[in-house]
């Protein structure tokens, strides 16, 4: 062989084993008759769903106290999977108050029926049409999950998410729905100054572009879903729940009474929250020292 191309063709090898790398992995089609769940992972200038290994252990009956919210998103839920039409939702309100909990356990309700979940970060929301291209055409019903949606101010790329969900999810294929957490009702800060430059036309108070801009985000959702902080009495009785799911997996025997009670809000207080994850929290952690005080006697 000449020198001068064996010299070309090594180094030539030598350039692809550095740009190898670089290149988008193969990926294997996902077994959607098997894989439940999956996450947008961005790679690059493109994206591709990682297969996740998900949990079916929190069920609806898990959900104390939330009948009425767990009520509208099941049936918005149902009509989905029957083809029938049904809208993006907001579940917005205070924090462990069982926002998350309730979509993971319709995933563990209904799929059986079809349904899968995918979860996208708040930052990958502008992928979203390449999400719902790759789901085009698939025979399961597919919830796209944003957990934790929000944006700080000064942040522009709330005016993305109008946009995606006034076009792409819009006219999307009917076996794609957005289901969205967030801490905030209108998903960006509201400030006092929000409210300031108000016009009064004929009698009328006409808001700022600020504000309507603002609320218009929200708006694009068709389903709200309102969770409040919770009472001692609800923080207790799901505390209870806890404490009986957790105790009989341990064939531990308990009995409800004043001082566990006491114990248990005072866990919350020093946490200054009552809700659900704080309730299942010292669930876990009475029921370990139960059987750990078993265990040494």
């Amino acid at each position: 062989m000449d020198p001068k191309l064996s010299a070309f063709l090594e180094r030539a090898e030598a350039v692809l084993a550095r740009l190898e790398p670089l290149l988008p992995a193969t990926r294997q089609a996902i077994e959607w008759d098997t894989c439940l769940a999956a996450r947008w992972q961005r790679d690059g200038r493109t994206g591709y769903l990682l297969p996740l290994d998900v949990s079916l252990e929190m069920r609806l009956t898990d959900l104390i106290g939330v009948d009425k919210q767990l009520d509208q998103l099941g049936r918005n839920t149902k009509q989905f999977l029957d083809g029938l039409p049904a809208n993006h939702a907001l579940l917005w309100g205070s924090r462990g108050t069982g926002k998350s909990s309730l979509i993971r356990a319709l995933l563990a309700e209904y799929a059986g029926a079809g349904l899968r979940l995918i979860e996208i970060e708040r930052d990958h929301l502008a992928d979203l049409p390449r999400v719902v291209e790759q789901l085009q055409g698939l025979a399961q019903r597919f919830v796209l999950f944003c957990d934790d949606l929000s944006f700080e101010s000064g942040e522009s790329d709330y005016r993305v998410l109008k946009s995606v969900l006034d076009g792409s999810l819009e006219q999307a294929p009917d076996n794609v729905l957005l289901y969205a957490t967030s801490n905030r009702r209108h998903l960006v800060p509201e400030k006092e100054s929000d409210n300031e430059n108000w016009k009064n036309v004929d009698g009328e108070l006409h808001p700022n572009e600020a504000v309507e801009d603002k609320i218009a985000l929200s708006d694009r959702f068709g389903l709200w879903l309102s969770f409040y902080p919770f009472t001692q009495e609800h923080y207790l009785s799901v505390v209870e729940h806890w404490i009986n799911v957790l105790a009989s997996k341990a064939g531990l025997q308990w009995q409800r009474d004043q001082a566990l009670d006491i114990l248990a809000v005072r866990w919350a207080t020093g946490r200054g929250n009552r809700n659900g994850r704080c309730a299942y929290q010292f669930a876990r952690y009475w029921v370990g020292l139960k059987l750990l005080e078993q265990t040494n006697d």
